[in-house]
């Protein structure tokens, strides 16, 4: 039914302001603002050409899992690169993360090594090395 629909996913934050200002200088995203007044919103486009829309919603609650991924060559450069731009790495209980907050596997199906981290609304995003 849906299956040659253009479909997009979107999600909520606090303060647009603030994310235009995170997704579009600290990740170097193209966010662009439309929309006004009460009807401001973001639009994000990611490195495939996917589209992301992004609201502001005044009772937020941030996702409690990762809204996006992004796959990275290398994930040390990249966590020190997010570090560098004043990110801080997210840290779980029962996760076997590293100094940098890096999570590597043993091997075998899925990624290779994964950290996550959050926009300014909460919200938990991943950057992913695939191998």
């Amino acid at each position: 039914m849906f299956g040659q629909s253009q479909a997009f996913s979107g999600f909520s934050v606090d303060d647009l302001d603030q994310a235009r200002r995170f997704y579009g200088e600290t990740l170097g995203l193209q966010a662009e603002e439309v929309g006004q007044g009460d009807m401001r919103m973001l639009t994000l486009t990611l490195g495939s050409g996917a589209k992301v829309f992004v609201y502001p919603k005044e009772n937020h609650t941030p996702a409690t899992f990762t809204i996006l991924n992004f796959p990275v060559d290398d994930i040390d450069d990249a966590v020190t690169k997010l570090q560098d731009r004043g990110v801080t790495l997210e840290r779980y209980s029962g996760f076997d993360q590293d100094d940098k907050g890096v999570l590597r596997s043993g091997g075998g199906d899925g990624p290779k090594a994964i950290a996550w981290f959050t926009d300014p609304a909460g919200n938990v995003l991943s950057v992913i090395q695939e191998n």
